[in-house]
């Protein structure tokens, strides 16, 4: 049995350079293959990236990094919450964030996302959040040959997800 906190204060915020370190302990932990803190400086350096966290009482405790494709909607990179922080509704949050920002575009309000075949927690939190799978891409991640599921959020209005 596990006890849910107390909601907490969490405030989503543009990720800066020195949150990487913190940022690449949730990577680590949340993925087997992991994105390099390159990676991760080169999303900061993109100007179509956009670099968020999640942090409570100054501590990281989750990320999203997505791209604002021209009159598209929102592409998901990368997103992940600490261990120790999952299922506070930190996800949630993150996730509802986008939703507010894509509904107040002008531009085509879908959010997608990859996810590997094996990731069920992860479609299962999506789905909670009214992401839906679209297709199937085989072999997409190179180095298990591991299918992904393309998850799509398509707003209509705006809504809290929680």
């Amino acid at each position: 049995m596990f006890t849910v906190k107390q909601k907490q204060e969490i405030i989503i915020r543009s990720m800066i350079r020195k949150d990487i370190p913190e940022v690449l302990s949730i990577e680590k932990e949340s993925f087997e293959s992991n994105w390099t803190e390159d990676n991760f400086i080169n999303c900061l350096q993109q100007r179509n990236y956009v670099n968020m966290i999640a942090e409570h009482k100054k501590q990281v405790v989750g990320f999203m990094i997505y791209d604002e494709l021209y009159n598209r909607g929102i592409h998901l990179l990368n997103f992940a919450v600490r261990s120790d922080w999952r299922r506070q509704n930190i996800g949630t949050q993150m996730i509802e964030k986008l939703i507010t920002k894509l509904f107040s575009q002008k531009k085509q309000k879908i959010i997608d996302i990859e996810i590997r075949e094996t990731n069920l927690r992860a479609q299962l939190f999506l789905r909670k959040c009214g992401f839906r799978a679209i297709k199937i891409l085989h072999e997409h991640y190179l180095a298990t040959s591991e299918d992904a599921y393309v998850m799509q959020y398509e707003c209509k209005e705006p809504r809290l997800v929680y």
